[in-house]
């Protein structure tokens, strides 16, 4: 088993690092009334790849217009991130294409070599998944499945609107964000937390608890800053040795497997082929990780070439080992 990419265990702002995928599609009313009609919508989901944190937005189609507004909307609220992980789905390919013209077109139209600095600075580096590869995105499919699970039991077959369903769609956003993700207990400090969440990485404290009393009114700006950066300092030590030792554990995969080579025949495994056809297709081209492993291939077949992951692919014992 391979270690965890770099951008989940090095403590960053949240929402730098996020993975985006949509949820749906999910039934919105146009209006209220006798008669009314519904449409489709979707919901975007963006996940922290360090806190695990969550926010939900509501989008009216499959576009990539949809996508970049909501987007824009992510951005104003938590920030633009640095990079962003999703499948290669059309939505999100055409999206990024439509940014890169645009960055394309700022920078032709000032040449400040400042200006160009924070250009680049600003612009978003996009990390595609493989073809038919849906393991590889574990971390936003998981918020997929906690999405689905709270909006069956809440909403069964009713229809809402679109205001009500993206109120709901903030509420559903605040429980998730309040998860525990590990047991903070400690004897000597009884003033410890009990649980850390992403909510203490966002506002410091669980977003769905009454908001801290205090009677020091008299706290400038500037001290108010450094309790707060002293709490995420706090949170962050916390995170780095007690939640990132869990995400560490390795309950298989212990033992080295074979390394795909250049040349190797392999049976491809697709869905709905007939019956007695093998596809089959020879390794043109490796992708090892920073490991060495490799984990992705390049193949050559009759109808031309891709990329597949290797638990799609069964080698072909034409050499004897």
């Amino acid at each position: 088993m391979g270690d965890l990419p770099t951008h989940r265990v090095t403590p960053s702002r949240p929402f730098s690092v996020c993975g985006v995928d949509y949820a749906g599609p999910i039934n919105i009313l146009r209006y209220r009334g006798r008669g009314a009609k519904t449409t489709k919508g979707y919901i975007a989901l963006f996940v922290c790849f360090v806190t695990k944190a969550l926010h939900l937005e509501l989008v009216s189609d499959l576009t990539s217009e949809a996508f970049i507004a909501s987007l824009k909307r992510f951005c104003a609220r938590r920030g633009a991130p640095k990079h962003i992980y999703c499948d290669n789905g059309t939505t999100f390919v055409g999206a990024r294409r439509k940014l890169q013209e645009i960055f394309k077109f700022a920078s032709k139209l000032n040449e400040n070599e400042h200006f160009c600095y924070f250009l680049s600075q600003v612009n978003i580096e996009w990390h595609f998944s493989p073809p038919m590869s849906p393991h590889f995105g574990g971390l936003w499919e998981a918020g997929v499945k906690s999405i689905k699970y709270h909006l069956k039991r809440v909403i069964g077959n009713t229809n809402l609107t679109f205001e009500e369903f993206s109120t709901l769609l903030t509420q559903v956003e605040a429980i998730l964000n309040s998860r525990p993700l590990v047991s903070l207990e400690c004897d000597n400090d009884p003033d410890s937390l009990n649980i850390l969440t992403p909510s203490h990485f966002l506002i410091g404290e669980v977003i769905t608890s009454s908001p801290e009393h205090t009677n020091d009114d008299k706290l400038s700006l500037r001290s108010r800053w450094d309790i707060v950066q002293k709490m995420k300092l706090g949170f962050w030590r916390k995170w780095k040795m007690d939640y990132l030792s869990n995400l560490q554990n390795r309950t298989k995969w212990k033992s080295p497997n074979h390394n795909f080579k250049v040349g190797e025949i392999v049976i491809i495994k697709e869905d709905n082929i007939p019956p007695a056809t093998w596809p089959l297709g020879k390794v043109i081209e490796t992708h090892p990780g920073k490991d060495g492993v490799v984990r992705i291939v390049t193949l050559r077949t009759v109808k031309g070439r891709f990329k597949r992951p290797i638990h799609k692919l069964c080698k072909l014992p034409l050499h004897q080992e």
